[in-house]
C-alpha cells in the first residue's frame, strides 16, 4: 500500500551487549577512509532545510526549486536538522534557538477547526500540505496522522536539544508540550483500535489505517506516550498481530517486509530501536532497527540481481524508495516496452521503473555503512556530474531512460550519458539524509530523543524493554 505521500553514541548495552541480545549494532562507526563525500553530502542536505524553509514561520517546502506548497512532514525534519547544523558548526545555537522558537509559536497560533477552509489543522492534526504564504490548508489535502507524527519527531527533539535555561529555550520545550499535547489520537480512530491515515473536512475519515508493517512506528509511539490522548496499551498487540503477514524471507533477508525503503527509515531518524524489543519482534530473535538493516541489505541483492534489466542496478548503485519519476508512460527500448511512472513507492518487484532514489541508500547508511558508503561514492563518481547540486544529490535518476517521451517528461530532463534526471530536491527524501549521517556518526539525534519523557512513556506502553529503555 502506498502510504507515504499523496500528490501526491551507542546503546547503553554496548556493542557487546547487543551482541550478546541477538540485535545488530551499526555494523561500521565512521572513518577516516570515508573520506570528505559524505560530509559535504550532509552538510548540503542540511544546507537545503536552512536554505529553503521561511526563518519567519518555519515553513519548509515540500519540493525546491519547483515553487510548491509547505509540507509539515519537512518541517520535521527541518526542526531536527537545525540541532544537526549546531552540532556541527554549521549554525550557531542562538541561530537554530530562534528559528525553532519562530516556527513552533506559528505552529502553536495556527488556526484548528472543523471548516474546510481557512485552517491549519484539526484537533491537534495538520494538513499534510500548507500553503507557504500563510500557512493555511492547501487546496483539498487531508487532515494527515503520520505527516503530524513525523512534525512531532521534530517537535520533540527540539524539545529535548533546547534543554538550557534561556528565555527562548525554555519556551521552545513549553511550546513542543503544547502541540503534542493538543493531539487528539483517540479521536482518528473510526475503525478502532487502529488509527486512520487521516480525515478530510468534506468526507470524514480516511477508509485506510495504520495497520500494517511500515513507517509509522513513530506514529504508534506518539499515540501510545501521549499524556493528554493516550490509545491504551492493548492498541500495540493488535498493530502487531496485523504485522505478521508482512513477515518472510525476501531477496535473502528474512524480515518484516515493506518494499520502499522510507517505510524502514522515518521512525529511526528519531528512535533509537538498537537493543529494546517488545514480544512480537523479541520473538524473532532481533529488534526493529536489525530488521531495517535486513530490508537494506535486500535492497542491495535486489539491484545485483537486476531481475528487470535496468541500466546502472548493481555493484554499488542500488536503492528504491518513494520519490518523483519521470512521468507515467510506456516507451520501447531495445525491443522491450518499458513502463514508467511519475512521483510513486518503489521497491522490489514494485513499481520499479528503473529510477534510483539517492536517499534509499544514503538514508541507510546507520543500518548497513558497509554497502551504503560505497553507494554514496558510486554514485557520485558515475553520475555526478548531472545528479549532483547545490543541496547534494538531486531526488532521483534513471540510467535506463536516455530519450524523452513524444508527449514529453513530467519532471526532471535527460542529460546526455546519464539518462533522465529529476530537477527538484524533496524535502522528506533530504531529511533522511542529514539525520541518518548524524546518527551514524555521533547518535545525536538518538541521544536526544532518549531522554524525552513521551517517547519513554510510549516504548514502555508497547512492552519494549532492555538496553538503554530500562536505563533511561
Amino acid at each position: 500500500m502506498f502510504t507515504r505521500r499523496r500528490m501526491i553514541g551507542r546503546s547503553a548495552l554496548g556493542l557487546a551487549g547487543l551482541a550478546a541480545a541477538g540485535c545488530t549494532p551499526v555494523t561500521r562507526p565512521p572513518s577516516a577512509s570515508d573520506g570528505v563525500l559524505v560530509e559535504d553530502l550532509q552538510r548540503r542536505t542540511f544546507q537545503f532545510f536552512w536554505d529553503t524553509t521561511d526563518a519567519r514561520t518555519g515553513l519548509a517546502p515540500d519540493r525546491w526549486p519547483t515553487r510548491s506548497f509547505a509540507s509539515i512532514a519537512a518541517i520535521g525534519f527541518a526542526l531536527t536538522a537545525y540541532g544537526v547544523g549546531v552540532s556541527r558548526g554549521w549554525a550557531t545555537r542562538a541561530e537554530a534557538r530562534s528559528r525553532t522558537r519562530a516556527t513552533l509559536e506559528f505552529l502553536a497560533a495556527a488556526p484548528q477547526g472543523p471548516a474546510a477552509r481557512g485552517m491549519s489543522g484539526h484537533k491537534g492534526f495538520f494538513y499534510h500540505f500548507l500553503d507557504m504564504e500563510q500557512g493555511r490548508r492547501f487546496d483539498r489535502t487531508e487532515l494527515s496522522t503520520i505527516d503530524t507524527a513525523l512534525l512531532m519527531g521534530g517537535v520533540l527533539f527540539a524539545q529535548g536539544f533546547f534543554d538550557g535555561g534561556d528565555t527562548d529555550e525554555k519556551r521552545i520545550r513549553a511550546l513542543a508540550d503544547q502541540l503534542y499535547t493538543a493531539i487528539e489520537w483517540t479521536w482518528i480512530r473510526p475503525r478502532a483500535p487502529f488509527i486512520s491515515m487521516g480525515w478530510h473536512p468534506e468526507t470524514g475519515f480516511i477508509p485506510h489505517d495504520w495497520d500494517i508493517y511500515n513507517e509509522a512506528l513513530l506514529l504508534h509511539i506518539l499515540a501510545l506516550g501521549s499524556p493528554t490522548h493516550a490509545v491504551e496499551p492493548e492498541y500495540w498487540p493488535a498493530q502487531t498481530a496485523r504485522f505478521e503477514p508482512s513477515w518472510g524471507t525476501h531477496w535473502g533477508q528474512q524480515h518484516l517486509h515493506f518494499a520502499p525503503l522510507f517505510g524502514h527509515q522515518y521512525s529511526h531518524m528519531w528512535i533509537d530501536f538498537r537493543g529494546i524489543r517488545e514480544p512480537y519482534i523479541a520473538s524473532k530473535g532481533m529488534d526493529y532497527f536489525e530488521n531495517s538493516r535486513r530490508a537494506t541489505l535486500a535492497q542491495k541483492a535486489y539491484a545485483d540481481a537486476n531481475p528487470k534489466k535496468w541500466t546502472g542496478y548493481g555493484g554499488d548503485i542500488w536503492g528504491l524508495t518513494a520519490c518523483d519519476g519521470p512521468g507515467d508512460f510506456t516507451l520501447p527500448i531495445d525491443g522491450v516496452g518499458r513502463e514508467f511512472h511519475s512521483y510513486s513507492a518503489r521497491g522490489p518487484g514494485e513499481r520499479d521503473d528503473g529510477t534510483i532514489a539517492p536517499t534509499a541508500a544514503a538514508g541507510s547508511i546507520a543500518f548497513a555503512a558497509e554497502i551504503v558508503v560505497p553507494a554514496i561514492d558510486a554514485m557520485h563518481a558515475r553520475y555526478g556530474r548531472g545528479i549532483w547540486g547545490r543541496y547534494g544529490f538531486w531526488d532521483s535518476f534513471n540510467p535506463t531512460l536516455t530519450e524523452a517521451p513524444e508527449k514529453g517528461l513530467q519532471h526532471g530532463r535527460i542529460v546526455p550519458g546519464i539518462g533522465w534526471v529529476d530537477g527538484d530536491y524533496l524535502g522528506i527524501d533530504q531529511g533522511p539524509i542529514v539525520l541518518g549521517i548524524e546518527n551514524w556518526k555521533t547518535g545525536l539525534v538518538w541521544q536526544v530523543m532518549r531522554k524525552n519523557p513521551h517517547i519513554v512513556r510510549g516504548l514502555r506502553r508497547a512492552g519494549f524493554t532492555g538496553g538503554w529503555l530500562d536505563a533511561a
